[in-house]
């Protein structure tokens, strides 16, 4: 397994723990009755998540040991997600009528893991087994993310619309930072990981990938920006958009952001209803609408070369996880480009296909990434929810085109 580096046992149990405790803390304050929620079929209930994010070690790590005894075998079947070659699964649409195993059962089996796990991680330094290990920690991070989105939308489809917490921890700036172009490289540049530490098998390889004259904005597209599109009636013009996104907004009835309330100054967050500020990131968008409002703009989305070809040279930092606000944050500072990382992941104008070179991990684990490499497009640079820890230059995140629940906004890009 390429690209992923040894850890000391010392190391690896810090991080382990630390890891599987942040998940357990973003589960502090829900209830057993939220941790059962699904609210639609593309979302899961937390504890399902809980038991899933245990389950991969199980199956990948300790699964390698004969002697390894599971605590369950039947949760195999409730808990595989999309892993056809290690066995059949219970339907996603589903995993909300799981009321059993109950959610301390799930604790319990959490427990029996992170036991299990304690003692072969104490058995010495073996680099294959930390490679497998930290890609079971990216995974659940990966799942960190989508409790808090999965939440989310279960509590906004509350008529009641619950908070997940009580209050936004809130910086906000003075006044708007206006929207210019910043030149984006040109010519031949790499992009893809590049070797060192934890990288997914979709960043690679690195490869060359050529850029036109083109430029990125300088900041994400803002809620006073697409509330402008919505008023000047976005919604109702079917040539901004894709034929398939039209067909979708007829469908569904589209009209706005999905969490935005209809009296368009109003928007519902994990702490509940507020006002919608005009200078946060607008967040929520499927491709769809991001696609559309770019060409109302009279711009474009960026292709993930180019978005990726300026993040490489911008440290990873901004509003993700850490800082603890689950929300999108206002731009603020006077760097060429803000916002790259963190706030909301970005659509690209790309879609989600293999590099020049690539291979899947070998086995069961081929079917991490590269099986969905069809009908999906890329977005990039982490939100509000991602881990710092998580996110890099060339990780590269995808979903559906109608995705609409995840922190997703965009940034504008446009030819030159």
């Amino acid at each position: 397994m390429t690209n992923w580096q040894s850890t000391a046992p010392a190391g690896m149990m810090a991080r382990f723990r630390q890891v599987r405790q942040q998940t357990l803390a973003l589960c502090r304050g829900l209830s057993a009755e939220d941790m059962l929620l699904q609210s639609m079929p593309d979302a899961s209930p937390g504890k399902w998540h809980l038991a899933h994010s245990s389950w991969f070690f199980e199956q990948f790590v300790l699964g390698r040991d004969p002697a390894y005894r599971p605590r369950d075998p039947a949760w195999h079947y409730l808990f595989n997600s999309y892993y056809q070659s290690v066995g059949p699964m219970h339907a996603r649409p589903q995993r909300g009528l799981l009321s059993r195993p109950s959610l301390d059962e799930v604790r319990g089996y959490r427990q029996y893991i992170d036991d299990a796990m304690s003692e072969l991680l104490n058995r010495g330094d073996d680099p294959e087994l930390a490679a497998l290990v930290e890609l079971g920690l990216q995974h659940e991070q990966q799942h960190q993310e989508l409790l808090l989105t999965d939440i989310k939308h279960a509590f906004w489809c509350n008529p009641l619309q619950p908070a997940y917490r009580a209050a936004l921890t809130d910086t906000a700036t003075a006044k708007a930072v206006p929207l210019r172009f910043v030149d984006g490289r040109e010519g031949v540049v790499e992009i893809g990981h590049r070797g060192e530490g934890f990288a997914f098998d979709n960043e690679t390889p690195r490869h060359r990938s050529l850029l036109h004259p083109h430029a990125l904005a300088n900041r994400l597209v803002t809620n006073a920006e697409y509330l402008a599109f919505v008023r000047e009636g976005g919604y109702c013009e079917p040539g901004l958009w894709l034929s398939d996104g039209w067909a979708t907004v007829q469908r569904e009835g589209w009209q706005h952001p999905i969490y935005w309330q209809d009296d368009l100054a109003s928007e519902f967050t994990l702490a509940g209803l507020r006002g919608l500020d005009p200078h946060e990131p607008v967040c929520h968008l499927s491709y769809y609408e991001a696609e559309a409002f770019a060409r109302w703009a009279g711009a474009r989305l960026p292709t993930e070369a180019e978005w990726e070809s300026a993040a490489q040279r911008v440290a990873v930092d901004g509003n993700l996880q850490d800082e603890q606000r689950f929300q999108p944050r206002a731009a603020n500072g006077d760097a060429a480009l803000l916002q790259l990382y963190g706030d909301v992941w970005e659509w690209t104008a790309s879609p989600y296909i293999n590099y020049p070179g690539f291979r899947p991990l070998p086995g069961a684990l081929g079917e991490y990434n590269g099986k969905f490499m069809c009908g999906q497009w890329v977005l990039r640079g982490g939100s509000c929810v991602t881990p710092r820890d998580h996110i890099r230059a060339s990780y590269r995140n995808f979903f559906p085109p109608h995705a609409r629940w995840q922190f997703a906004g965009l940034r504008l890009g446009q030819d030159r």
